[in-house]
């Protein structure tokens, strides 16, 4: 078996921090190694740690987390920071990308899904719950579509043969997917199962070569429809 990812919490709530450090316990390959109220704490603690995933809460006193994504990367360099917050705004989500997030959840992830938000995490995927996909793709499009953060080069795009390997079914999701429509959103627009959706995207993903439905959604939306 692998090692357990280890992770440092970082949240200035205490209820919420204790009740998500219980709630990790439940999974076998998660340990914390640590937790923190605010960033200084943050900072000192991923120096002495060296964690592999840091859960930071934007909303912290005095330096915000996304303030602190700089020093908190400079003091654990191999460390990868999953925002978990509860900012819905756009602002906050571009910052946080921009600043080195590797991904950005909202605390209203069940923890089946934040489970595995962290998984793919550590596997370097750039996680972004699917609430905010759309207000990302809206984000890229007007700063600069096709060179922003984790999108194609400008004038490089999907090759058309990889995009008619996908069947009917897989286009009409990954048009979904580009408007930022969660699996649950689209499996009732579609009217099939949630979990047959799961299995679709990551067929889309695999077929495209990518890693992410973010990067799906980009794509897509610097191409034109599928």
């Amino acid at each position: 078996m692998s090692a357990p990812i280890r992770l440092l919490v970082v949240d200035d709530h205490t209820l919420f921090r204790r009740g998500l450090i219980a709630l990790l316990a439940t999974e076998p390959d998660l340990v914390v190694a640590g937790e923190a109220a605010d960033a200084g704490e943050a900072l000192r603690r991923a120096r002495e740690l060296g964690p592999d995933v840091i859960l930071l809460d934007n909303h912290l006193p005095g330096v915000t987390g996304i303030a602190a994504l700089a020093g908190l990367r400079e003091a654990a360099p191999t460390a990868k920071v999953l925002m978990l917050t509860v900012s819905e705004d756009e602002a906050d989500l571009t910052a946080a990308l921009r600043a080195g997030a590797q991904g950005y959840v909202l605390k209203t992830i069940d923890g089946e899904r934040l489970a595995q938000a962290i998984r793919g995490t550590m596997r370097g995927e750039s996680v972004v719950s699917p609430e905010m996909t759309g207000k990302l793709v809206r984000a890229l499009r007007v700063a600069a579509p096709g060179e922003a953060r984790g999108a194609a080069p400008r004038g490089s795009r999907l090759p058309d043969d990889l995009l008619a390997s996908l069947s009917p079914r897989e286009r009409q999701i990954l048009e979904h997917i580009a408007r930022g429509a969660s699996n649950k959103t689209i499996a009732r627009a579609l009217d099939i199962a949630e979990t047959t959706v799961k299995v679709h995207v990551q067929h889309i993903l695999r077929k495209l070569g990518l890693s992410s439905r973010v990067q799906a959604a980009v794509y897509l939306t610097g191409r034109g429809p599928a």
